[in-house]
């Protein structure tokens, strides 16, 4: 709706099996991705539309591919000097119990379990320090069932932050005002915070003193940096109550409702949402397109 409020003519394609033949017989100038977890936010879509040669918005392979993988991201993150969490992996070779044991002596007895990949907090779970080893089980069981690798962090809590990043000009990436987030249908933004009805409610910008706006900003562009990510970006923040931050996650395809989190940031920053995504469709088309390498002949 925002785009063809800027005048665009929209067509709306699902990802499933035919959208290569559907693309290929019905041509468009531009796709704007508005997928989200597994096959369309990971590099496989944006894969498919490199081999088809048609402009995108958003990241490209491989910044799709690092951001969806939080592994790869946290590695990324942590070479960029960006404040992350302790971490360790688990797969389910593991001898479990004595797993959550050795983790919580080396992270800390408070945890997150998270599947590697995936998105909306689905599989995610947060462990108190008072939370027995057996619960701690239970939710690596429930994350692997998602995900052969399972990423568990020191649990930080504090407010919880994210902070939209766009290039939409040739001044680079920049950071909109980070916005918190009040969870109110969990202690935490879950998905029932995410998505159900008044699960939660976003301010922004966010009441943050002049010192730590600019901090959430900072590691916002950084970790959009690290990862080569384009076009559009969110970085999931805690701010602790010593002042410390952690930088959980980078959204190479963050939501792009009228009420979403990036439109609203940007929409505060001076952006309304049709020229948002009129501003991004039109970066993607002017894009230089990627070169083949020439074919050369097999040496005899």
């Amino acid at each position: 709706a925002a785009l063809e409020a800027a005048g665009h003519t929209v067509s709306q394609h699902e990802l499933d099996a035919s959208l290569a033949g559907r693309l290929a017989d019905h041509p468009v100038d531009v796709v704007f991705p508005v997928t989200h977890g597994a096959v369309g936010e990971d590099g496989c879509l944006q894969g498919l539309l490199e081999v088809l040669g048609i402009p995108y918005v958003g990241s490209a392979v491989r910044g799709s591919a690092l951001a969806a993988d939080k592994p790869s991201a946290k590695l990324h993150f942590r070479a960029a000097g960006l404040p992350v969490a302790a971490d360790a992996l688990v797969e389910g070779s593991h001898d479990l119990p004595a797993r959550v044991a050795a983790l919580r002596r080396a992270i800390g007895p408070a945890l997150v379990v998270k599947p590697a990949g995936g998105g909306s907090a689905i599989g995610v779970a947060r462990l108190s320090a008072t939370a027995p080893d057996a619960a701690v089980v239970d939710a690596l069981e429930a994350a692997l069932a998602l995900d052969p690798v399972v990423l568990v962090e020191q649990l930080r809590v504090g407010r919880e932050l994210t902070c939209g990043v766009l290039e939409l000009d040739d001044r680079g990436p920049v950071a909109l005002p980070p916005t918190e987030i009040l969870s109110r249908a969990a202690e935490w933004y879950d998905f029932r915070s995410k998505y159900a009805p008044g699960g939660s409610e976003h301010r922004c910008p966010a009441a943050l003193e002049p010192g730590q706006t600019a901090r959430a900003q900072e590691i916002a562009v950084g970790a959009f940096r690290a990862l080569g990510a384009r076009d559009l970006g969110r970085a999931d923040l805690i701010l602790d109550e010593q002042g410390q931050w952690a930088l959980l996650e980078l959204n190479t395809l963050p939501g792009m409702t009228a009420t979403s989190l990036l439109p609203e940031a940007a929409a505060a920053a001076g952006i309304p949402f049709p020229s948002l995504c009129d501003r991004l469709v039109r970066r993607a088309l002017a894009r230089p397109r990627r070169a083949s390498p020439p074919a050369l002949p097999m040496p005899t």
